[in-house]
């Protein structure tokens, strides 16, 4: 059998099974916060080698399609096959590093969560008193500033992809390892989402609420999805309008300056 070390993101664990020493090593730095010995669930399971040889796409665009019962994910530097019904697939990577199997577990989760009334979103996230908030926009909008000026209170989630999914009857915010501009893996706690905030720069911090139709257009424009398969983005859309309806969405108007912190849950946990 071979061995290998179990990563749990968001509730779900993924056990990455691997020879090659010094992808094992990467995983495990790049990974720490999140490996476990005893994971909350059975592990999906993937089994990776180092040594493409080519034939994966071209750019560095990942391509994702459906296929006989198996989705297949490639990009310049990786190949993976994934089966639902086993809960196993397999990677062949270019590297002992750990970017590609990042990028794959991005993939593989945004698949994943869907089922589970999830998804992942291009937003930052952290976790103040015991709430979280989620901060989404275009790039540039601002998801690394407001977590550059995060004051020492706030556990930081992602600065960006955010990992939301419904336990309870309950939306969270997960923490993940994938990170963005701050190059660091967001704690691995998570809380219960309390609001989330369409980010622009202006001359003050302020919060104006967004209507159900525009919280709606918030949600799905922000979700990440690489495949374009008419049953996911179903389940997406119907997740885009559950959270939408339970949860509070504001567009943040901010300077980047630590005082937009101030701002930030004013309106929805007063």
């Amino acid at each position: 059998m071979i061995p290998g070390r179990t990563v749990e993101i968001g509730g779900l664990p993924v056990l990455l099974r691997m020879e090659d020493r010094a992808l094992q090593e990467a995983v495990e730095k790049w990974y720490a916060g999140y490996l476990t010995t005893t994971p909350s669930a059975e592990p999906f399971d993937l089994t990776v080698t180092v040594g493409l040889t080519g034939g994966g796409a071209a750019d560095h665009q990942a391509h994702v399609e459906w296929r006989d019962g198996r989705w297949l994910f490639e990009r310049f530097d990786f190949q993976a096959e994934w089966f639902p019904d086993s809960g196993r697939g397999w990677v062949r990577q270019e590297g002992a590093v750990h970017q590609p199997i990042d990028s794959v577990l991005r993939i593989l989760h945004s698949i994943l969560v869907a089922s589970q009334g999830g998804c992942l979103m291009h937003a930052a996230s952290a976790v103040r008193n015991g709430r979280a908030f989620a901060f989404t926009g275009v790039s540039g909008a601002g998801k690394t500033t407001l977590s550059r000026l995060a004051p020492p209170d706030v556990a930081l989630l992602t600065d960006e992809i955010s990992y939301i999914r419904s336990m309870d009857g309950i939306y969270r915010a997960f923490g993940t390892p994938f990170a963005g501009d701050l190059g660091i893996a967001g704690d691995n706690i998570s809380a219960p989402l309390k609001a989330l905030y369409l980010l622009a720069k202006g001359p003050e911090n302020r919060i104006e609420p967004l209507s159900p139709k525009q919280a709606v257009n918030v949600v799905m424009r922000n979700i990440l999805f690489f495949a374009k398969d008419p049953k996911l983005v179903e389940a997406l859309f119907e997740t885009a309008c559950r959270m939408a309806a339970c949860i509070p969405v504001y567009r943040l108007i901010f300077t980047p300056t630590p005082a937009v912190w101030e701002t930030i849950g004013l309106a929805c946990c007063t």
